[in-house]
């Protein structure tokens, strides 16, 4: 177990994924937990992958038809759900819940008889972020720099905007790095930095995402362990170091600093 071992060539393109992934998906967490709808994400991004299913149930395997597919199911989730919260705003979370594993059992229903249908579910859940392409690579990036400039605009703040946006960039994340890294990196550093304001906080977010994602890939390919699992896992000790250590040193500075 060296340092020696990681391949840069196979790393990189992956870490770049996470580093695009993290620039929406930090202010977006931090929206989420202050409208109250933590599970979301999971619903949302299941919404996706049972699109990505349907596809391949339909003899789907790439291109523009499974995008289609997964904005398609994305973007009905996402409505279905921004109509719960205006109608009934006390029930949304059992909502959220409700189409997560409905999604989720809509997909198991699909790929019963597949073959190959148990890795297919795994690659959505777990996700193959290591084997990221060049090509999938610059249409995120694309994608990702539209998302980003659309989020600095008033459109982003409205509810129809918010979903919109949300399930747009879910249903990108989901196919390059899986479920539930997609839900690590939209919750974790939100809920490590949610008592910083502003872009101190997104900063922050960002950053502690970014170490995550380094930390996890070059794990990943030291170990030779599941690449999507372990960033889960480095992520979130990545937050929980963040909280336990810095923010009480910060806290501690603000107070000498305003004792002078």
């Amino acid at each position: 177990m060296t340092l020696e071992t990681i391949d840069l060539k196979l790393v990189g393109p992956a870490f770049i994924a996470g580093l695009l992934i993290l620039s929406t998906h930090v202010p977006l967490g931090r929206q989420v937990l202050g409208r109250g709808i933590v599970f979301l994400d999971l619903a949302v991004a299941q919404m996706a992958a049972l699109g990505v299913i349907g596809a391949h149930f339909a003899g789907l395997e790439s291109g523009w038809m499974v995008q289609a597919f997964a904005v398609t199911a994305a973007v009905a989730g996402a409505t279905l759900l921004n109509l719960a919260e205006r109608l009934w705003p006390e029930t949304q979370e059992a909502l959220i819940g409700t189409v997560f594993v409905v999604a989720a059992c809509l997909g198991i229903l699909l790929l019963a008889h597949d073959p190959h249908g148990g890795e297919a579910m795994q690659d959505l859940l777990a996700g193959q972020i290591l084997w990221v392409g060049s090509q999938e690579l610059l249409v995120a990036a694309v994608i990702t720099a539209i998302l980003a400039l659309l989020l600095l605009t008033p459109f982003a703040r409205s509810g129809t905007g918010f979903y919109l946006l949300f399930a747009c960039a879910v249903t990108l994340s989901v196919q390059l790095a899986g479920v539930y890294l997609v839900f690590a990196s939209l919750i974790v550093p939100a809920l490590a930095t949610r008592r910083l304001a502003g872009y101190t906080g997104v900063l922050a977010g960002w950053g502690i995402g970014g170490l995550g994602y380094a930390l996890g890939l070059a794990f990943s390919a030291m170990l030779d362990l599941p690449s999507g699992a372990i960033v889960v896992c480095l992520l979130s000790a990545v937050a929980v170091a963040f909280v336990s250590v810095f923010m009480p040193l910060l806290r501690t500075y603000a107070e000498r600093k305003a004792l002078k």
